[in-house]
C-alpha cells in the first residue's frame, strides 16, 4: 500500500512510518523540513496546495498527524499556533483529497481522547461518551483543549471529500520507549524515585501500547465499515495511582514520591507545560474497535509496562527496534 503521512516526521508519525516501512509498504511523510529518514519525505507548509498534493493520487491511505505540540504553556500565542496548525493542515489535506483524480480510499485524521469530559463515574465510548467543556470548575486551559479538539473534528467533517472514507482518531497517550516520549518521561520519574501518584491519584489514565496503536491504525485502513470518531485506547484505563504503581513494579522500583497538585503546577511552569496532561481524568474505551473484532495484544497496563520496560533496558534499542517491523505482520 501507499500511505501518506502529513506530519510524518513527528513522534507518532515516525512510530507509524517505521512500522509500515519495515513491513514493505510505501511511506511518504509530509514535513515542513526535508528530513533524512529511511522513507521518502516531501516538503509542505501545511497551509497551501503545492507539488506535495500529487502524492495523494492513488494513495491507499492518508494519515494526517500535523499540528503543533500541545506540550507547552497555553499562552495566547501558543493557543493561536496550536489551533491554526491543526485547522489549516486539516483543511488543506481535505482540499488535496477533493482535487485528486483518484482520491485516497481512506483519510485517518488525528484527534484526541482529551475531547471527552473530565469524569470518574463512567467510561467514555464513541456513542455515549460526554464531550468535555462544560464541567463545573474546569480550568480555562482544559476548555481550550476541548475547543481545539471539537474544531479539529469539525474541519474533517466539513471537508468536501465524499469519495473518501473519513475517520477521526481519538487517540489516548501512545506508550513507546523512544526518547522524549510520554513513557520515557514517566519512566525517568520512576528511575529517580519520583514516580508516585500525581495529585490525589484518582484521575483515570487512558493509554495504548505502540504495537496496538500501529495495528489499530492498519485495522482502520482495512475495515471500510469504520468511520467517524473512533477511540484508539486500551480497553482498560486505570486510575493514576494504580498506573504508576504498575510502572514502578515493572521497573523493579518499589517506591515513588507522590506529587501533590501544587508541586505539579510548579513543575509544569518550569517545564513550560500544563498540568492538564497529568491531572485531567481521561476514562476512554474503544467500543467501535472492539465491536469490529479488533483484539489488543496489550489490553492491560501491567503487561504493557513490563514489555516497555524490557525494551527500554535492552542495549540494542535505539528508537528503531526490529519490534516495530513485526507489528503489522502479525508477530508479537
Amino acid at each position: 500500500m501507499k500511505i501518506v503521512i502529513p506530519g510524518g516526521a513527528g513522534q507518532l508519525g515516525q512510530v507509524l512510518a517505521r512500522a509500515f516501512h519495515a513491513s514493505g509498504h510505501e511511506v511518504v511523510a509530509l514535513s515542513r523540513t526535508n528530513r533524512n529518514l529511511p522513507w521518502r519525505t516531501v516538503v509542505w507548509d501545511g497551509e497551501t496546495l503545492g507539488e506535495w498534493a500529487e502524492e495523494f493520487e492513488g494513495a491507499d491511505a492518508i494519515i494526517n498527524l500535523a499540528g503543533q505540540s500541545v506540550n507547552c504553556r497555553y499562552t495566547a500565542e501558543n493557543r493561536r499556533i496550536i489551533t491554526e496548525s491543526r485547522l489549516k493542515s486539516t483543511k488543506i489535506v481535505g482540499d488535496a483529497v477533493a482535487r485528486a483524480w483518484t482520491p485516497p480510499r481512506v483519510w485517518l485524521q488525528a484527534s484526541t481522547a482529551t475531547i471527552y469530559a473530565h469524569r470518574y463515574d463512567a467510561p467514555n465510548d464513541e456513542t455515549t461518551g460526554i464531550i468535555g467543556g462544560s464541567e463545573p470548575n474546569a480550568p480555562d486551559t482544559w476548555r481550550f483543549s476541548i475547543e481545539v479538539a471539537t474544531s479539529w473534528e469539525r474541519a474533517l467533517k466539513d471537508s468536501p471529500t465524499p469519495n473518501t472514507r473519513r475517520v477521526a482518531m481519538r487517540t489516548a497517550i501512545v506508550m513507546h520507549p523512544d526518547e522524549g516520549s510520554p513513557f520515557d518521561v514517566l519512566l525517568r520519574l520512576v528511575r529517580f524515585g519520583l514516580g508516585g501518584q500525581a495529585g490525589d491519584g484518582r484521575q483515570w489514565m487512558s493509554w495504548i501500547h505502540e504495537s496496538d496503536f500501529v495495528r489499530a491504525v492498519m485495522w482502520l485502513i482495512e475495515h471500510d465499515g469504520l468511520e467517524g470518531p473512533v477511540n484508539l485506547a486500551s480497553p482498560n484505563p486505570l486510575p493514576n495511582a494504580d498506573f504508576m504503581q504498575a510502572l514502578r513494579e515493572a521497573w523493579g522500583h518499589p517506591f515513588g514520591i507522590p506529587a501533590p497538585e501544587w508541586i505539579l503546577e510548579i513543575g509544569a511552569f518550569l517545564c513550560q507545560s500544563e498540568t492538564e496532561l497529568i491531572l485531567k481524568s481521561r476514562r476512554v474505551v474503544p467500543a467501535k474497535l472492539l465491536e469490529s473484532g479488533f483484539t489488543f495484544r496489550f489490553p492491560n497496563w501491567a503487561e504493557a509496562a513490563r514489555d516497555l520496560c524490557h525494551r527500554s533496558r535492552s542495549s540494542d534499542y535505539a528508537g528503531k527496534s526490529l519490534f516495530v517491523g513485526k507489528i503489522v505482520n502479525g508477530q508479537p
